[in-house]
Order: C-alpha cells, then structure tokens, then sequence
C-alpha cells in the first residue's frame, strides 16, 4: 500500500517538475530571443548610421562612384571584422547593388544578395517597421525577406541623403545561425533542469521516505497489535508532526498494553472473586443438605452463605455500573441535599469493622449541615467506597477522619484520611484506572477486584468536580473530592 502510494506521489512530483522546467525552459528561450533581438537590431542600427554618417559628410551625389572608390570599405571592413556576424549591403536608389559583404567569408555560406533580391525590397512596405533611435529614423525588419535571408534574420536600413535627395541605402544584416544559438540555450536550459530534477526526485525520495517509513512500522506495530502483542514501538526521531504521531502511536500502545495487563488481571480476579463465594455457598449448603453440618449450626452457616451472596451481589453491581458508566446510560438526578449526613450514616454502617480494628474516628465538619448540589445516591456511593477503602488499609488503632469543609469558590471539599500503608509514588498516577487493585501497593486484603475507585473518579467527573489522592510516608493518605454547594432546604 505505502509503495503504491509512494510510486504514485513521486511520479506525480516528477511530472510537476518536468512540466515546469519545460515551461521554464520556453520562458527562457522566449526571453533570450527577445533580448538577443533587440540588442542585434540596437547594433545594426548604429552599424548602419556609422556608414550612413560616413556618405552624407561629403555630400555625395554620385553614390556608386563614391562606394567604388574604395573609400566606404575602410569604413564597413573593422566593422564587420569586429562582428564576423555582421554584412554590409549597399544599394543606389534603384537597389543596385553597390557593396555586399555577403559570401566573402570562407565561414559564410550565404548566397550573395543580388540587384534583383534588394528590388523587390520596399522599406516602407509591411516587412519593415520604422523606428527612433535617439533622432535617427531606421527601417528594422525580422524575417527571410521573401526566402533569401534565414528565417527571423533582423535587418536594420538606413536611408543615404544627400543634397535632400535619396542616393541609396544601407542594409545592416545580422546573419549568424540564431537557431544554433537557440539550441545551444535550449539544451544548457534542459541540461540544468534535468540535473536539478535529478537533485530533486532524490531528495524527495529520501525526504518521502522518512514520512512513510514510520508509518510503516506503524502498520507493522498495528497487525501486531491486533494478534493481542502490545509491546511493540516505533522509534521516534526529531520533533515534526510524523515524531509527534510515533509519539503518540508509542502512548497509545503504552497505555493498550497498560490495559491489557490489568484486563488479564482483572479477569483473574474477578474469576477468583465469583468462584471463591460460589464454593463457599455451594460447600456449605451441600453439608447442610446431606447432614454433614448439624442443625445448630446451621444459622452460623447461612449467615455466611448470605455475606457470600451479598459479596457476589456487590461484585456484579460493581460491573454494572462501570457498564452504564462508561457507555453513557447512567443518569444522574441532581439536588440539594446533606452531604455530611451522609457521611454520617456510612460511617455508622462500618460500625463493626471500625470496631473490629479499634479505629480512632474523627468527624469534622464545618456545620452540622452541609448541603450539596449532586446526585445524592452516586455521591453515597462514591463515599462508600473512599470510607470502605481507609477501613480496609488503615493499621489497627489507627486514625480515620472525614473532614467536611467549605470553599471560596461554592464549593464543599470532602477528604477521608487513613493512618494505613501508603501508596507508592509511581502507583498514584494509576490508582483511579479500570482494574487496579490498590492492594497491590497495599497488600493488607485481596478481595475486590479494582473497579471502586475508578467508579468514584467516574462519577465526580460526570459531575464536572475534582478527585485526587495524597499519600506520603509518616502521614498517611487521604482521598479528596469537591462537590457544588447547595441550597439549604430549610432556608428554601
């Protein structure tokens, strides 16, 4: 596919930069011939009036006669040595050839222009177009003149006037190959952009090649992914958009693999959570059944079938609500109510366990009522398991407090603190993630399956507060949430 794909771009790429070096090449062409053009027919303009100025000096009546005198060539001769591009043409008035340079050079293979060639020549006719050099007038001309010049020859003449009569003219030609010219522009032009077209296929190859090779690894990585094997990475390089997808291509593996663990963990727990009960309840009412447990015993022993039940009712609530939670179905009903009331008969119905550990219980509250604005039963719940958690992990004889207070900003803060073992720094960031079972830092009881806290947090977000946990040695740890302050129903 990323082949494909690659040959794709890069012939498109290369079609985009041939089309735009021929077009280049054609502006190019267009500009130096113009140029050449008018800097020839500049050239043969003054040639022409070197010449021109040369007859008229000395009022010259008999032009042919002067012209074979001898006196011109010493004119026209270091002119057209210094351009062997340049000829010479001059006519009477008739067009009678007079002078021409034309042929006379062993490079030149030009057929000599002859009296019938240059009467047929009308300077004021549509081959030539008259122009202003400073306040010289001139006859410029590009074309074959009827077939025996070359294709786009430029031609510059000068009338010769003398005595207010005209005695002729002067033909300056330019006769050098311009299309050898051309050609030799048009192949250096080329040339140069096949090289640079060359540079430019290689650099986006490597370039184009460092884009996709990620991606490739990317691709690899995901069939990998899919085959259950999240331990792959991309190596990452630089700090552009393609290091930032690696990146986050390398977070989204690293929290998949994350996941995956505390899936597998969380399937062995929860089969070890869901078979234990059920041996239990099974074991004890087969001995009830077949006689093996005495009848005296048998309240002590439905009491424990049915703290069994209640647990694996817990278990599948608890599975539940992560279920409507995560897929949007939970709803919650917001109103006012006493939050630390609340408090107060969770912590009554821990009555036993705190006991059982002798816990020192401190509830502080800023008022007897403190009323809040939530969904009363999920912010029980959410209590609930803060309370059932510092029960579990607090050290026998050791602190339990609520603390209620009110903020600046409307808001009621509630913390549970406990004297237990606390929670390892690396273990903070994830101790409110799916399956992650505090007592793996913790290790004082092994039931639950990891799902309270991320319950909790949950919750508190759908209601728009905050969760945190603080956990330091020599100090304890201490779970803290916000909820908005409500309306006491009293002053309602």
């Amino acid at each position: 596919m990323f082949k494909s794909a690659f040959s794709k771009y890069l012939t498109a790429f290369i079609v985009i930069i041939l089309l735009s070096f021929l077009m280049l090449s054609g502006i190019i062409t267009s500009m130096i011939r113009t140029y050449v053009s008018e800097e020839k027919e500049l050239a043969l303009a003054k040639t022409s009036s070197v010449i021109t100025d040369g007859i008229v000096k000395r009022d010259v009546i008999d032009l042919e006669k002067h012209v074979s005198s001898g006196i011109v060539s010493i004119t026209v001769k270091p002119l057209i040595n210094n351009d062997p591009n340049l000829d010479i043409v001059i006519t009477d008035e008739n067009g009678k050839v007079l002078l021409s340079t034309i042929g006379t050079s062993n490079d030149k293979e030009r057929v000599p222009i002859t009296d019938e060639d240059l009467g047929k020549i009308d300077v004021r006719s549509d081959y030539f177009i008259m122009e202003e050099f400073g306040s010289e007038i001139f006859y410029s001309h590009r074309g074959n003149l009827g077939g025996f010049l070359e294709e786009s020859a430029i031609v510059s003449i000068k009338e010769i006037v003398t005595l207010g009569k005209t005695r002729g003219y002067v033909f300056a030609l330019d006769t050098a190959n311009k299309q050898a010219l051309l050609t030799i522009t048009n192949r250096a032009v080329l040339t140069s952009s096949a090289l640079v077209m060359v540079a430019a296929v290689v650099a986006v190859y490597f370039i184009t090649e460092r884009l996709i090779h990620p991606l490739r690894n990317m691709t690899a990585a995901s069939k990998k992914f899919a085959k259950g094997d999240f331990s792959i990475r991309v190596n990452v390089t630089g700090e552009d958009e393609v290091a930032e997808l690696g990146n986050a291509f390398n977070n989204m593996a690293e929290s998949l693999e994350k996941l995956d663990k505390m899936r597998s963990s969380f399937l062995a727990n929860v089969s070890h959570d869901l078979r234990t009960p059920m041996t239990t309840i099974s074991g004890f009412i087969e001995g009830i059944n077949s006689g093996a447990i005495p009848p005296e015993k048998h309240e002590y022993y439905l009491g424990v079938i049915s703290a069994e039940v209640h647990r694996l009712s817990r278990l599948v609530s608890q599975l539940l609500d992560v279920s409507r939670l995560e897929s949007g179905d939970k709803k919650f009903n917001f109103s006012n109510f006493d939050v630390a009331e609340v408090a107060r008969i969770i912590l009554i119905s821990f009555e036993q366990k705190i006991d059982d550990k002798k816990l020192d219980v401190e509830f502080v509250s800023e008022s007897d009522e403190m009323y809040a604005y939530a969904d009363k039963d999920a912010i029980h719940q959410v209590l609930y398991n803060l309370c059932h958690n510092a029960i579990k992990f607090s050290k026998s004889k050791g602190l339990l407090r609520i603390r209620l207070v009110k903020t600046e900003n409307k808001k009621i803060r509630i913390s549970v603190f406990d004297e237990g073992e606390i929670i390892p720094p690396e273990d903070v960031a994830m101790i409110f993630d799916r399956f992650y079972k505090i007592d793996k830092s913790r290790g004082l009881d092994k039931s639950g399956v990891g799902l309270g806290l991320y319950i909790s947090k949950t919750i508190i977000d759908a209601h728009e507060e905050q969760i945190s946990v603080e956990s330091k040695e020599g100090y304890g740890t201490e779970f803290t949430f916000t909820l908005k302050e409500g309306e006491s129903i009293k002053r309602r």
